[in-house]
């Protein structure tokens, strides 16, 4: 019987990752360069490599391939480029320029500063309709649709060749006739325009969030649309029998057709799926709160975990633009391999968020890349090996970096290559070490509670330099460290979210059987939708939520309920999680103040079979048969730096239980893991290297 696979395809800016994986317990990581202008390009020379690794066709690969999961930048790259299409809005007559007043809120760090550019909008004033109508806080309707504005709206957008049109109305949530009566006018009217419906895309309350949520739906469809139908038509083309399957950022896995209906699902799906592995390499070891930190080419990913619960937000603002779908919390930071150091207008010394990508890339590429990066500071410490990455399929150009560094950098400051490449190092550091603090300590968690894992090509080679800063002791570098994400996609599960709108005070004279009814209503919609995807209903899981606020209050907590039947007997249970909730987020809480519901949701899993863990052939604590070779790699000592002669091991050879002690640095194929000077890493069963501060 042949076997069958799973791949998991992340799409980075610089390098495209695949990670394949039979049922015997078999991973293996490819990874690819990006193409972005066309990314089957980048997945035909993945799936080459599979091909010529595992000895078999690609059709014959694809075929016995029973789950394919895609994490894409698509969207996101658009928003960054303002690629998205020409959008219109349908709107409640006054509300006009509600995406431009944005609550009279700038983001944070910016609230008071009057230069401070607007955000450019998607949705230019000329294109934002307006139509009389009117729905009430209660539910009733006090102005009945004008059809003939809606109409209107249409003719405009015809003339205007818009592709994408977005209707929102206030209170749609409550009485969403309106805005569907609005829907069925501009499908007869524009047939083929891709059309996003507020109370859809966001179900819930809070006019503005949901009107920009259904812009940005809307902004991105089209080009998701083009993207999914591209990918599904090359993998059937090679040969895949099963739909494929795409990564959310809510971190759970969807249909095609799902995900080109709610792209908003896809701005940040890259990122999303690196909680998922971490987790799955540190339970082993008894271990459910970590923060993982994952450094590509291109950015720095941050995310934190506690007790196995990774933290989602709603209600965000995401490069300037509110979103209110959930969303796998990630801080994220212009600093990756390739991330340019620069010198400002003051003189002093920044690295990113420019960076080099794919093309032309680090100077040390070779592919004329002229300005110095965080990559080519890399391989001037020596901490790359300085002739070659990914085993010799890439090569690299040590004398290119140096001259980089020396032309950008070092001679400009008077400094000799290897302090200058040091301070690019460290400046990135900082950096970096900013971001995980504002996911920990400024949210509350002690960094030091927590194990770091180490992901994406660079990751490992900074970790330990960021443990020591955080006062992390332990930190965890998987084998398939650099390719986390991907391997994240293929042992996560199908996930949708199910909201709905639910004002109502909150006390033992609730109307709970309205609350059991809307739940009632949206889990069942959520088990058809699975079961049509195949799932046995033992396979399908659903965990409740409620947004819970004092009355009085503007903001609400997103108290967790799990699977608990919502009543008047568990009333105190669901009131005492939001005063805990509320006192962890705020230092207080107020246990006799009233609360009321403001927004209810069901998340709802299809499950997928979990991969059994690779084991790895045991050996002693005697690293001594993988070590490789020696080299001069840079290391600070004593508040300076010195080059000094340093072991270096080739990670093909590491058995189980092997132990390596700092200085020293680790190389496997795709990553290269630097173990700092009072730092030890050891090799676990499972193909994951505990490194540890003595």
């Amino acid at each position: 019987m042949a076997s069958k696979y799973r791949l998991g395809i992340d799409a980075g800016g610089t390098f495209t990752d695949f990670v394949f994986s039979d049922n015997e317990g078999n991973i293996r990581l490819f990874k690819s360069t990006s193409t972005p202008d066309d990314g089957t390009q980048a997945i035909d020379a993945g799936l080459q490599q599979i091909s010529a690794a595992v000895g078999r066709s690609v059709a014959d690969i694809l075929a016995d391939t029973d789950l394919c999961i895609n994490g894409t930048t698509i969207a996101l790259n658009a928003l960054i480029q303002f690629k998205g299409v020409k959008v219109g809005l349908i709107c409640t007559a006054g509300h006009e320029d509600s995406i431009e007043i944005r609550l009279g809120h700038k983001e944070d760090g910016h609230r008071y500063d009057a230069k401070y550019p607007p955000a450019r909008m998607l949705v230019p004033r000329y294109l934002r309709a307006p139509v009389r109508e009117r729905i009430r806080s209660d539910g009733k309707v006090h102005i009945a649709l004008h059809e003939e504005d809606v109409r209107a709206a249409c003719e405009l957008f015809r003339r205007e060749a818009v592709q994408a049109v977005v209707i929102s109305f206030v209170w749609s949530v409550l009485d969403r006739s309106h805005e569907h009566r609005a829907a069925e006018i501009a499908r007869e009217m524009l047939p083929g325009v891709f059309l996003s419906i507020g109370s859809e895309v966001f179900p819930q309350m809070r006019e503005y969030t949901r009107t920009s949520t259904a812009i940005l739906n809307g902004y991105l469809g089209p080009v998701l649309q083009g993207y999914v139908s591209g990918i599904d038509a090359y993998m059937r083309k090679r040969g895949l029998r099963t739909p494929v399957q795409y990564f959310q950022s809510n971190g759970g896995m969807a249909t095609g057709r799902a995900m080109a209906q709610k792209a908003v699902y896809a701005v940040n799906s890259g990122p999303a799926s690196a909680p998922q592995a971490g987790l799955y390499f540190a339970k082993p070891l008894g271990i459910d709160n970590i923060i993982t930190v994952d450094m590509g080419g291109t950015s720095f990913d941050i995310t934190l975990t506690q007790g196995g619960r990774t933290n989602i937000s709603k209600n965000i603002d995401f490069l300037r633009y509110r979103i209110g779908v959930p969303m796998i919390q990630v801080e994220t930071l212009g600093a990756g391999g390739g991330s340019i150091a620069w010198i400002d207008k003051s003189g002093l010394l920044l690295v990113g968020p420019q960076s080099a990508g794919a093309v032309p890339g680090p100077a040390c590429y070779g592919r004329g890349g002229r300005e110095p990066t965080v990559t080519d500071a890399n391989v001037v410490l020596g901490y790359l090996h300085p002739k070659y990455l990914l085993r010799g399929r890439l090569k690299l150009d040590h004398q290119a970096a140096v001259d980089a560094i020396q032309a950008r950098v070092a001679g400009p400051f008077d400094m000799t290559v290897d302090a200058a490449a040091y301070g690019i190092f460290r400046i990135v550091n900082n950096n970096m070490v900013g971001g995980m603090r504002r996911v920990s300590i400024e949210r509350g968690h002690d960094p030091r509670d927590f194990a770091l894992v180490g992901a994406g090509g660079a990751g490992p080679l900074h970790i330990t330099a960021l443990a020591a800063e955080m006062g992390i002791r332990q930190v965890l570098v998987p084998k398939l460290a650099s390719g986390l994400c991907a391997f994240g996609q293929i042992i996560s599960d199908v996930k949708y979210n199910y909201m709905s709108a639910c004002p109502m005070r909150l006390d033992e004279r609730a109307d709970f059987s309205a609350i059991r009814d809307l739940y009632a209503s949206m889990e069942r919609d959520a088990n058809d939708a699975l079961r049509a995807e195949g799932f046995a209903d033992a396979d399908i899981g659903i965990e409740r939520s409620m947004d819970l606020r004092y009355v009085g209050q503007v903001h609400e907590c997103t108290v967790e309920l799990g699977s608990m039947e919502i009543s008047a007997a568990t009333f105190p249970e669901i009131r005492a999680r939001l005063d805990r909730l509320h006192k962890q987020l705020f230092t207080y809480d107020e246990p006799e103040s009233l609360a009321e519901v403001v927004n209810i949701e069901s998340t709802v899993f299809g499950r997928v079979p979990k991969l059994n863990p690779p084991r790895y052939a045991q050996g002693g604590a005697d690293a001594s048969a993988a070590k490789d070779h020696e080299r001069a790699v840079v290391f600070a000592f004593d508040g300076g730096i010195r080059r000094v002669p340093t072991p270096i091991y080739d990670g093909a050879k590491m058995l189980a239980g092997n132990v390596v002690t700092g200085p020293a640095v680790i190389e496997e194929e795709t990553t290269s893991i630097v173990v700092e000077p009072g730092w030890v890493a050891k090799l676990d069963p499972y193909g994951t290297y505990v490194l540890t501060r003595t």
